[in-house]
């Protein structure tokens, strides 16, 4: 089962069906990857809720009634890991869009890891 690309699902579905919130279980590595979605302006907010069963609720954000992301793609899935060194990082869309990896110094977008000079698994493309 593929808790990233659950996750990314739900984000796209509550994005098309213009929701304000989308709540998902909590995992650390969604958090991190609302994390980098709020920082790059893809999403409003995020909060995590909960005591012993948590989950994670992001605000989504709209311009124009539509919603900011255009899409969400998984790469790396469960039956087939998508590494890359950091000179291999890929750009999206000339740079219009994120890739999101996880690398052994935590979770980051591709310009965060090739400043850092770390290449990682390739999570997922959002633009």
């Amino acid at each position: 089962m593929d808790t990233i690309a659950d996750f990314l699902t739900v984000v796209r579905n509550a994005g098309a069906a213009q929701h304000k919130t989308a709540t998902v279980p909590y995992s650390k590595i969604k958090e991190s990857i609302a994390r980098i979605m709020k920082d790059e302006g893809y999403i409003l907010d995020y909060v995590v809720e909960g005591d012993k069963i948590k989950n994670l609720t992001l605000t989504l954000k709209y311009q124009n009634r539509k919603h900011v992301i255009q899409a969400l793609r998984r790469i790396s899935k469960p039956g087939i890991r998508c590494y890359v060194p950091v000179k291999s990082i890929p750009r999206v869309l000339g740079g219009l869009g994120i890739v999101i990896l996880s690398t052994p110094k935590g979770v980051m977008t591709g310009v965060e890891a090739r400043k850092n000079n770390c290449g990682g698994e390739v999570l997922c493309y959002i633009w």
